[in-house]
Formats: C-alpha cells, structure tokens, sequence
C-alpha cells in the first residue's frame, strides 16, 4: 500500500515509522505522544502506520507527516524508504514488533517482551490510563511528553448541526452498547424539551441508530449514521453543545474538541479510558469490570439507569463551559 501525505513532494528526511493499527480512539489516546515524537524528531518524516479511514485525523494532529494505510497486526507492508526509527504504539507485542521489525529500523522504541530481549524496551504496566502509557513509553526513552496535549484544532467548515446534541449510540462491542432502548428515552426526553438531536454511527450502525429515532420519536432526517466520513464526524463533535455516547471513538473526539460529554462505561474503567476529568466531561460508571469484547451487553453498562444519564444530560446543558488560561471551568453563577 502507498504511503499518503503531501503528494508531489520529494522528501529525503529520514523516516520515523510508528505502529498504531487501530480504531479512533485509539489514534485519539495516542496523539500526546505523537506530538512528542514530533518535538523529538524535528528533522525527521514521522509516518503513521493507521487504518486508512483515520487519515483525515492523524494529519490533522499536526505530528504525522504522512500514513501508512495498515487495516492491523500483520498488515505493515513496508516497501518504502529504509526506517530510522520505528515506534511501537500498537501494543506489547509480539505481533507488533514483529511488524515494525519488517521495516528493519535502525532503532526501535517499545515495551519489553520475553520473545525480543535484543529490543530491550520499557516494562508494560497494566492498568494505566491509555494516554499515560503511551507517555510514559517514549518518557523511558528520554522523550519529553505532555499527557494533556490531547486538543485538535478545529475543523474550518460550520457544522450543519450547530449547538446539537450528538447522541452515539453504538459501540464495537455489544458488551459497550447501553441498550437502544434506553439511548431513546433520552432522546425522547431530550426532543420533547426542544433540543436539536442528532444520531451519529457508522454505516454498520445505521440500522441502530434508526432504530433508536423510531422509538424516541426523531425523524428520520436527524439521523446521520452512515452518512459522514470522518471529516464530517469531526465537523459535527466540534460543533456540538454535548456529545452523549458510550465508551468508543466519539467520546475522545469530544476530548480533542473541547466538547461537553456525558460517557457510559461498562466493563472497562474511565481511570483507563475516560475523559480528562474536567467539568465538562460527566462520566457514569457502576465500578464494575468484565470484557470490553463481549458478545453481550455487560452487566455494569446494564447498571446505569435511564433516570442517571437524563440527571448527567440536564447538569451538563445547564452549565456554561469555558477554557480559560488552558483550564476547564464550569460557570455555576461564581468564575
């Protein structure tokens, strides 16, 4: 696969090439370290081996100079200029050194594994909260992190759907989907106050989605799963008065776009996965742990009740959120 970047261009900088072959959130989590690889390596090329979908948004981070289209572990096909670098931001291995390892860097940065002891590499810690993992990789190798750094500047473009709410209602795994049925009595509610909802998903997702706006009583017109690529995505969080969805993808573009967010978590904990904790980001969770990949909706999800979102919902609509010298303040009648 063509690596995709500036096209037309020679560039004869040395290459850094970092793994991270996986979903949204993901790329989201990891763009603190991006951007320190970025700082690290002033004179390099930093490509991005991503799937191909994320493009739009590992550029717009402004710490990838380019993307590998990689779809996951296994899908690295290298044929490109020889690697300085290769940064392994995809896991502990040994799937993903084995990938990078393809690419015959001059120099690899990752976390140790039994099966490589010639790559040395920091221990995995588990347990930690995914931006500081990441960080904390490149902090064992001398490099300079920020965990916050996690904003993305804004797209250009007016959303469509200005001062929405955007409700998520699908997740990659049915044990992270809150039922639909639940999802519609807040959209129910949230419609019937005069709010301007909008259902986001992917293609996949659509069927859900609609099926969430028949029961609440949405038009069919509000419903815009399936029919934004990740530019228009980016677009309508950016543009959103509060992102409400599960633990997935668009939680972290609310992060990156300083969106309000109310976010449900079931088997994984926020102290993993979750928002920075600043007033405008609401999370609920049970406190219970199960299998993010479960073919079933997970217990804990099941825990949070329709009442608890809607009280989340209504204390997030009814504060006023402002940055202020980089910190987040809720404006409940004293600054």
């Amino acid at each position: 696969m063509a690596v995709t970047g500036t096209a037309g261009i020679a560039d004869a900088r040395p290459v850094v090439l970092v793994l991270r072959a996986l979903g949204l959130g993901d790329l989201l989590t990891a763009v603190p370290a991006l951007r320190a690889l970025r700082r690290q390596y002033r004179s390099h090329k930093i490509i991005l081996a991503c799937p191909a979908p994320l493009r739009p948004l590992a550029l717009r981070t402004g710490a990838v100079d380019a993307v590998m289209p990689t779809p996951g572990l296994g899908g690295l096909r290298w044929a490109a200029e020889p690697v300085d670098v290769a940064v392994n931001l995809h896991g502990s291995g040994p799937e993903s050194h084995r990938d990078l390892l393809l690419a015959a860097p001059r120099k690899v940065i990752t976390h140790h594994h039994p099966a490589f002891p010639e790559l040395g590499g920091v221990p995995w810690c588990a347990g930690q909260h995914e931006v500081v993992r990441w960080c904390g990789l490149l902090a064992g190798y001398g490099i300079d992190t920020d965990p916050q750094d996690l904003c993305l500047r804004a797209p250009a473009q007016r959303s469509p759907a200005a001062d929405c709410v955007l409700i998520h209602p699908g997740a990659a795994a049915e044990a992270r989907r809150w039922p639909a049925g639940r999802f519609a009595e807040v959209v129910r509610w949230l419609h019937g106050r005069g709010e301007h909802v909008i259902l986001t998903g992917s293609v996949a997702e659509r069927s859900r989605a609609l099926t969430v706006a028949h029961a609440a009583g949405l038009p069919e017109s509000r419903v815009l799963a399936g029919r934004t690529q990740m530019t228009g995505l980016c677009t309508l969080v950016a543009g959103a008065r509060l992102v409400v969805c599960g633990d997935t993808g668009v939680s972290h573009l609310a992060t990156a776009f300083t969106t309000p967010s109310v976010t449900l978590f079931g088997p994984t904990s926020p102290a993993e996965w979750g928002p920075p904790r600043l007033p405008r980001h609401r999370v609920l969770w049970a406190g219970r742990r199960g299998d993010p990949h479960g073919a079933t909706t997970d217990p804990g999800l099941l825990a949070i009740s329709v009442t608890a979102v809607i009280e989340a919902v209504e204390n997030q609509l009814g504060q006023r959120h402002t940055i202020a010298r980089g910190l987040d303040i809720a404006l409940t009648g004293n600054p």
